[in-house]
């Protein structure tokens, strides 16, 4: 890796790489742990099925086999990247970042490395990173992860919160382009602190929120007020897709495909039915992998890539939203 001279570039998204774990959790399957069913579950979130870790297996191993895929399919090496960043919510540890023992596994020592927490606006927060830190001229090439192992902080006990989440990783890796026009044409980053208490994860009694989502006595695992975090995505789903529309000058026929964090498929689909998207305009998958927190908008991204769906020119809008709370946006020029 050598140094290099601030330059404005172009970004171009050189790869993707996706990694699940190959135990499948069905509804079925949640039916004989709480109280619940397939077509409940189904109906009001649109998942079917979820991929969860077995013991011994981590978030660093998905993190690690995400980025291995996206490294190949880009025909990079390791040793090449200046940056690699993990977004996520279940690190390894809270010391090291995760991000430095994927760069450890993945032999790119000395290559840069964070973990960054946004919860479900973790990958969109790190796409926003990547394209800057590229387009400035500063780096040429960087890793951009997301990896979550929500099975070691969901209560399985809780059917309002179990049945929603999964395990996995997306990636993808950026690199400078010469064409000045192919990149990020805008990016916004949001929260909103004052309602964090709507969902959160607390590790002790002094964590517990006066107002928000009801504690129900497990620590360490993710509580979560639904109807209130259902009415904020709904509506800043909606208005990130239009304000980046705007802020673009695009119109629907202009957009390829929208890739949104998949946090419930009804969500998706209200908000793909009032912005005029056709079906396959609007990316979802959530029936397959369940809310996957950081992961989810990589796992989209590859899926997509790895179908021959997108190309070079193309309009994209990747949405993420969650725990924070926070929200964010990037249009990009494939």
């Amino acid at each position: 890796m050598t140094d290099r001279s601030p330059r404005p570039a172009g970004v171009r998204i050189a790869g993707t790489g996706m990694c699940v774990p190959p135990k499948v959790l069905t509804n079925f399957d949640l039916e004989k742990m709480v109280d619940t069913n397939d077509d409940w579950i189904a109906q009001r979130t649109g998942i079917r099925q979820r991929r969860i870790v077995t013991e011994g297996k981590t978030t660093l191993d998905l993190a690690q086999g995400a980025a291995e895929q996206a490294l190949t399919n880009a025909g990079i090496t390791p040793s090449d990247l200046d940056l690699l960043i993990v977004a996520t919510i279940t690190p390894e540890m809270c010391c090291p970042a995760t991000a430095c023992r994927v760069v450890d596994r993945l032999g790119a020592i000395p290559c840069g490395a964070m973990d960054l927490s946004m919860a479900c606006t973790g990958y969109v927060g790190a796409l926003n990173i990547a394209a800057n830190f590229i387009a400035n001229g500063n780096m040429k090439t960087v890793c951009v992860i997301g990896a979550e192992t929500l099975s070691r902080i969901t209560n399985w006990k809780d059917r309002g919160t179990c049945i929603l989440f999964g395990d996995g990783a997306g990636a993808a890796i950026l690199t400078a382009s010469d064409d000045p026009e192919q990149g990020c044409l805008h990016q916004t980053l949001y929260s909103d602190g004052s309602k964090w208490g709507e969902l959160y994860c607390p590790r002790a009694e002094a964590d517990i929120p006066q107002q928000g989502a009801a504690f129900l006595g497990q620590y360490s695992t993710l509580v979560m007020n639904g109807r209130e975090i259902y009415k904020f995505a709904v509506t800043r789903l909606q208005r990130c897709i239009k304000d980046s529309m705007k802020a673009c000058n695009l119109t629907v026929d202009d957009v390829k495909v929208v890739i949104p964090h998949q946090s419930n498929a009804r969500i998706l689909e209200s908000a793909r039915d009032k912005l005029g998207f056709g079906e396959h305009k609007l990316y979802i998958n959530i029936d397959r992998y369940g809310n996957t927190s950081a992961a989810s908008v990589g796992i989209c991204l590859h899926e997509l890539t790895e179908a021959g769906k997108l190309e070079k020119g193309d309009h994209v809008i990747f949405v993420g939203l969650g725990g924070g709370l926070t929200w964010g946006s990037s249009v990009w020029k494939l």
